[in-house]
């Protein structure tokens, strides 16, 4: 069998129809025209407008939401809102341009992208496929760091908070946070094992509720806050001189900008959710209004939560909110807060990694398209006695690399645990070259749109902007990483 026989049934797998033991991935070749499947050979797309906003809300109200205070007190009430406001307005404008690259020609009837980089080979081509895999894939694989990273934390302040309420707050609690990275971990590798993209519809809708019920918890903590204070703290133009050197300060103010654009991230999987859409409608019509809405919801809830935790903690807002409310009463509202970054994680972390787990099952499904260890899918009934389609397929290589990858992520997490600098790093490594670049090129391919014509050069003119963004955010993320190494030792740091 040809290459691209085993791509086309790649694309289905883990989503097999309910017959045979076991099946080799190879010999399953004529799935299209059932009406179980659409005419792709892949299983019919049921995902709708809430469905996509789920996925992008658990994608986009995630752990970056907890270091906006922090973000906005080194830019002050003036620029830190404004800033928001603008990636907002960026994030939205560029996946709307990114939803019209899931087909190419017709809109409607043209071939289908599966993924960020089938949209960029058939709209670009050349090495800048190869340039946007490499970035997209370790992105994604920052991402699951930076995950593994928050979800620690937050287990962490759970451990603490009761420590606290039990022996008093005399009592240090130190506590070390590998331990919950493990527990982490071990909860991944486990999800990991989910087949594909589209069966994780559930897990997403789930976390994307656990994201709105943190968020409103450190909302109402920081109005409380406010109010216990008699008043807004935070001055215009942020954290002073004095309270940081000028060059911490120049430095932090770059790093906030990569904070705030982590926190809107999720174009480098929006064509992977894009594709979960039924049609008709076209799903790029779907699609945008799935990112208007969302966009819309997490910009109000980033805009809240931002402020009202720079009202409440001024120029010491904390790296993240919840932490910053201490470990006292009411102890068990910040335990359900910390339980619910916990669970949104665990969704987050497998929205973020399905693109990246199915590149590499693809590319070694090409590879080695006979071995039965890559694929030969076994299938194990779930319970005795139930309907043969009440099953569970298990693929060796699928089981294999995925943990083997979670590893890998935990390890590393363990190594750096400095969330509010990864957070920062991540949001500059993926903001201009995913975010903004490849989709304003694709764009201006797709429509043929004259070289300096008046729309090519805005079009060059904000990606620049956004390079230099992405830049000043990076260097202020590193900076940060470095000062932070030279007082932590792994394994043995507590907190």
């Amino acid at each position: 069998m040809g290459e691209n026989g085993a791509a086309k049934n790649h694309q289905s797998l883990g989503a097999y129809p309910p017959f045979d033991v076991s099946i080799n991935l190879g010999q399953n070749q004529t799935l299209g025209g059932s009406k179980c499947y659409d005419d792709d050979g892949r299983l019919k797309r049921t995902g709708n407008v809430w469905t996509a906003s789920a996925h992008i809300i658990t994608a986009v109200i995630g752990s970056g939401v907890l270091s906006l205070a922090w973000a906005i007190a080194q830019l002050g009430w003036v620029a830190g809102p404004v800033v928001m406001f603008l990636f907002s307005f960026v994030i939205y404008y560029t996946s709307s341009l990114l939803a019209d690259c899931y087909r190419s020609g017709d809109p409607v009837t043209g071939k289908r992208n599966y993924t960020y980089m089938d949209a960029v080979r058939a709209n670009l081509g050349g090495v800048k496929v190869k340039i946007c895999g490499f970035i997209q894939y370790l992105n994604l694989f920052g991402v699951a760091v930076g995950y593994t990273i928050a979800a620690s934390i937050s287990m962490l302040a759970i451990r603490r908070a009761n420590c606290f309420h039990e022996k008093g707050h005399r009592n240090p609690c130190h506590s070390s946070s590998t331990p919950y990275m493990i527990i982490f971990g071990i909860t991944e590798i486990v999800f990991s094992q989910i087949p594909d993209f589209d069966q994780i519809w559930w897990l997403s809708i789930v976390a994307a509720v656990m994201s709105f019920t943190y968020s409103s918890i450190g909302l109402t903590l920081g109005i409380v806050q406010t109010v216990a204070n008699g008043g807004f703290k935070g001055s215009l133009t942020g954290i002073s001189i004095g309270t940081v050197t000028q060059t911490q300060k120049i430095w932090r103010s770059f790093q906030a900008f990569g904070d705030i654009a982590f926190a809107y991230s999720y174009s480098i999987i929006l064509i992977e959710i894009q594709d979960t859409i039924k049609a008709p409608p076209s799903e790029a019509k779907t699609m945008k209004k799935a990112t208007l809405l969302s966009v819309a919801v997490t910009t109000a809830f980033y805009i809240l939560c931002g402020c009202m935790g720079y009202a409440a903690f001024g120029d010491a807002a904390p790296g993240n909110l919840l932490t910053g409310f201490g470990f006292y009463n009411p102890f068990w509202l910040l335990d359900i807060a910390n339980a619910a970054i916990v669970i949104h994680l665990v969704g987050a972390y497998q929205v973020y990694c399905q693109p990246l787990f199915a590149f590499v099952e693809k590319w070694a499904l090409e590879r080695w398209p006979e071995s039965d260890f890559i694929a030969k899918e076994y299938r194990i009934r779930l319970l005795p006695g139930t309907s043969r389609r009440c099953f569970y397929g298990v693929n060796l290589f699928r089981l294999v690399w995925r943990t083997a990858f979670v590893v890998v992520t935990t390890i590393i997490s363990m190594l750096l645990p400095f969330f509010n600098d990864v957070v920062g790093f991540l949001g500059a490594l993926g903001f201009w070259p995913l975010t903004v670049y490849f989709p304003v090129e694709m764009y201006i391919s797709q429509k043929k749109i004259p070289k300096w014509s008046t729309t090519w050069v805005c079009l060059q003119t904000l990606s620049i902007a956004c390079l230099v963004i992405s830049v000043a955010a990076a260097a202020g993320s590193i900076a940060g990483v470095v000062l932070d190494l030279k007082v932590y030792r792994p394994f043995k740091t507590e907190y």
